[in-house]
């Protein structure tokens, strides 16, 4: 039977580990933070969580299997203290950690991000002591108490949609010592009652950079946040907010993705043979290949992104050999098949989705395909906008 000094034991040894690798993989190169992720006990903001079974179902569906310190203590730990990211909530819906059961698909709403990432995300910030720090989705907590650890409880401000998982969240950062400002509240609003903030970090995605988080920054402060969209591509954007409340910076590098806020997410646009069978137009040969954006690479990843700014509303989806397009602000929609190895494209609706997306392919190939760090974000009062030297500018949808 294992004790609570033996749990104490192992995790301290496990977490010490985990620091270790993280510094050895190049992520844990300021002394603070490492100080951070060595003292932090992550298995106490995860009593249980999923992770995905070896194989799919008979539906393809991914098994989601529970792990608790019941149900499999060695497993448990060590995923608590693995750079992991552990899904905690499917579709809104607590589960019954007492009773907890196997799940096959569904929609992840809530997790303990992995601690590379978290890291990452408070460095690229420029967190700072002295700072005062807005998280925008407290979550687990895991990340709120690491920047608590760093700069002292009273600086940061934490929210999170979910009142239930904030009550959790809480109940573990008090229990660990941390006395952070939580909050139930919507990330798309920020929190006014402690505004103005240094630094504001969110933890979800965004279609766009809502206002008040700009509004609630200090002249100088920065915003750190991953922008998303209805074709699940994904940006991270560094702000620096000016005197007149506008804001400006680039892309940062790499791959990231993060659930969206709950009132950015797609909606649902029903079955996509609907939308194929009001499509009159005749086929044309496609430009461009669907797989230039829908393959497995960080190319794609980006081109995603890239797109979904000229057709933010669409959502893409596969069934069989055609790829839909669906768009249910306009009614707009397109499907790309394969015939004989050339894609052929049917469009219908006041949007040509896939001419659209056509268009932004061209001008990144004629631009020498540039990555996410040559691209700038602008925020102001009329807008937003995605610039580049050699692409027009490409607007994001109102937040």
């Amino acid at each position: 039977m294992t004790t609570p000094a033996d749990l104490e034991t192992d995790a301290a040894r496990l977490r010490e580990a985990m620091a270790k690798a993280l510094v050895e993989d190049g992520v844990l190169t300021d002394p603070g933070w490492r100080a951070a992720v060595e003292t932090v006990p992550r298995h106490r903001f995860v009593p249980g969580f999923y992770l995905p079974a070896d194989e799919r179902d008979g539906k393809g569906l991914t098994v989601w299997e529970p792990v608790t310190a019941e149900l499999d203590y060695g497993r448990w730990l060590a995923a608590a203290y693995s750079d992991t990211t552990l899904i905690t909530q499917f579709d809104g819906d607590e589960p019954d950690w007492k009773n907890p059961q196997v799940r096959h698909g569904g929609a992840p709403t809530s997790s303990s991000t992995l601690p590379s990432l978290v890291v990452r995300m408070w460095a690229d910030a420029d967190v700072q002591e002295g700072h005062t720090v807005l998280e925008i989705g407290t979550g687990t907590g895991y990340s709120t108490a690491l920047v608590c650890e760093r700069l002292g409880s009273a600086d940061v401000t934490s929210i999170e949609v979910d009142p239930h998982r904030l009550d959790q969240a809480a109940n573990a950062l008090y229990g660990c010592g941390y006395t952070p400002t939580l909050a139930v509240a919507d990330g798309l609003y920020g929190y006014w009652p402690e505004a103005k903030f240094d630094r504001i970090v969110a933890a979800c995605s965004f279609r766009a950079v809502p206002p008040a988080l700009l509004a609630q920054a200090r002249p100088g402060g920065k915003i750190l946040l991953t922008l998303s969209g209805w074709l699940y591509g994904y940006a991270r954007a560094l702000l620096t907010v000016a005197e007149d409340g506008t804001a400006e910076g680039q892309l940062l590098p790499g791959t990231v993705s993060f659930m969206s806020a709950r009132t950015h997410a797609a909606p649902a646009f029903g079955n996509p043979a609907h939308w194929a069978a009001d499509l009159t137009e005749k086929p044309r040969a496609a430009r461009r290949s669907p797989e230039r954006i829908t393959a497995a690479t960080e190319e794609a990843f980006h081109l995603r992104f890239l797109a979904q700014s000229a057709v933010p509303d669409a959502q893409m989806v596969t069934v069989g050999e055609t790829v839909h397009l669906v768009d249910v602000v306009s009614g707009s929609a397109a499907t790309l098949t394969r015939y004989d190895g050339d894609w052929h494209v049917r469009e219908g609706g006041p949007v040509k989705l896939w001419e659209r997306i056509e268009r932004v392919l061209d001008a990144y190939d004629t631009a020498d395909r540039p990555g996410p760090e040559t691209f700038t974000l602008h925020v102001y009062g009329g807008g937003q906008h995605l610039r580049h030297p050699q692409l027009p500018g490409l607007p994001l949808p109102c937040p």
